[in-house]
């Protein structure tokens, strides 16, 4: 007997039915189709919140380059001088931002700066997911 295996016998209730795979299956579809939107909806609020928090991010960087240059940003300056200084400015002590990517907001576009008026705090928005003015929800704008 050595050298000889055993066969062995498989009962007629051993392992799972296709029926049982196909049920375990649709379960987790069911979960999946409920779950999912669910999901996406949460992802696109944090892209929002994030786009806040990076506005925030420039507005006190604005503030600081404010408090250094005794006045705000250009618009033809844009956003840029937060990261480089203007050329021939001996009062600029930037960079403002620690990276250059906190000038994109996390839709892939830059942020758009319009100065304030005499004097005013500038604003700086996002267009959002769509990237047009207006909309609701993922398409809102974001900004001051």
């Amino acid at each position: 007997m050595i050298g000889r295996r055993r066969k062995t016998e498989w009962a007629r209730q051993s392992g799972v039915t296709i029926l049982e795979v196909l049920v375990v299956l649709a379960i987790i579809g069911l979960i999946a189709a409920v779950a999912g939107p669910r999901l996406i909806g949460y992802l696109g609020r944090a892209k929002s919140e994030t786009a806040e928090l990076q506005i925030a991010q420039i507005r006190s960087a604005l503030q600081l380059f404010y408090i250094d240059m005794g006045r705000y940003p250009t618009e033809a300056e844009g956003l840029a001088v937060l990261m480089a200084g203007p050329a021939g400015e001996t009062a600029w002590s930037g960079p403002y931002l620690e990276a250059e990517a906190a000038l994109s907001d996390p839709w892939g576009r830059g942020y758009l700066y319009s100065a304030g008026a005499d004097g005013a705090a500038p604003a700086v928005t996002s267009l959002g997911r769509d990237g047009q003015r207006g909309g609701s929800g993922e398409d809102a704008d974001v900004g001051s």
